[in-house]
């Protein structure tokens, strides 16, 4: 029987992916006895045959940085001409009893393929998003939360200041759990997420009320995939950076902030200004909630080796670590809930 443990990282960089390695390279060493190989740049590294083998020397002192160590892409095998074959060629070639994939919904995608192939597949839940399905939370998001919050904490002195409407735009491709969260710790006066597209006039209604109460500034946090309502038929548009895809099939999302504060400038003559946080949000070191959820994710994932439970991915539920189907975690994006929404709309205007 192999001992070999395979391990990768994909998609885009999230605090928490070394402290993920860490737990998973230690709990293998001892008690397992596992060898652990780190693949080089997500499933690139597994095509490619690129890899280093992962030792007590390789993840000491990485629990605070973020980043991956074993380096990441979007590599999509499944777009690439016999790329699931050369995968799985690879991975009886190294000899693996299984391969550990953290990502979001793309990476544990093409893990949940490789696992219908036959193939032992484990899947840790990472994204700031904190949009998969099947756990409470994603490590990562806690941390771009918090960025996202010391951000608009900051531009409330400058809002004020310049009596100024403050335009903050956070990531949150299909999602607006970054925004609703950072939003509400903020106190933001306006929050657009994807779930709820919006009408600018409304919005611009809804910040006139606020300047005639004596409020002669306002935030407002607005999630990359927010839509406008545009047209007689109030159509939803989405702000792209440009039509390019990259290997998943996913548009470059940008620039909503820039038209938001245009919008509220020519609309209510208030100065608007934007902040747009983009990659710093994912950026540096994470939080002590994500550093602790990442370890325990870790060695769940080592656990669920040793114990065969392949197909599956480790997941939060209310405070206990368990294991879910693949396929539950992939195959609906997990959306803001209605009770969160309905908390942030009482503090609006």
């Amino acid at each position: 029987m192999s001992n070999k443990v395979g391990i990768l990282t994909g998609g885009g960089d999230c605090p928490g992916l070394n402290a993920v390695i860490r737990a998973v390279v230690r709990k293998s060493i001892e008690p397992y006895k596992y060898e652990v190989v780190g693949f080089i740049g997500g499933w690139r590294g597994v095509l490619d045959m690129e890899f280093e083998m992962l030792t007590r020397d390789s993840i000491t002192g990485i629990v605070h940085r973020g980043g991956t160590i074993i380096k990441t892409s979007r590599t999509n095998p499944l777009k690439i001409e016999n790329g699931i074959e050369q995968i799985i060629e690879n991975y009886h070639k190294i000899g693996l009893k299984a391969l550990i994939a953290i990502g979001g919904e793309d990476t544990l995608g093409v893990a949940k393929a490789l696992n219908e192939k036959g193939l032992n597949m484990i899947g840790v839940p990472k994204t700031i998003d904190n949009d998969l399905s099947g756990t409470d939370y994603t490590f990562g998001y806690d941390t771009a939360v918090n960025i996202a919050m010391d951000a608009i904490d900051r531009v409330h002195t400058t809002a004020e200041s310049h009596n100024r409407v403050m335009v903050v735009e956070v990531m949150g491709r299909h999602t607006g759990w970054i925004a609703l969260a950072a939003g509400i710790a903020g106190g933001a006066d306006v929050i657009l997420i994807p779930e709820r597209p919006f009408e600018i006039d409304k919005v611009c209604q809804s910040l006139k009320q606020r300047h005639k109460r004596g409020r002669d500034f306002s935030i407002v946090v607005v999630a990359e995939g927010a839509k406008f309502k545009v047209g007689p038929a109030k159509e939803e548009k989405l702000i792209l950076q440009d039509q390019k895809l990259d290997e998943f099939g996913h548009v470059r999302l940008g620039g909503i902030g820039n038209l938001l504060a245009q919008a509220i400038e020519e609309i209510t003559g208030f100065e608007s200004r934007v902040v747009i946080l983009g990659h710093i949000q994912r950026g540096g070191a994470p939080t002590a909630f994500d550093r602790v959820l990442a370890t325990r994710f870790g060695i769940k994932a080592i656990d669920m080796v040793h114990n065969g439970e392949f197909g599956k991915m480790a997941a939060l539920k209310g405070t206990e670590i368990i294991s879910i189907p693949l396929s539950e975690a992939v195959d609906k994006v997990k959306l803001v809930s209605e009770d969160l929404i309905k908390t942030a709309e009482v503090f609006f205007g």
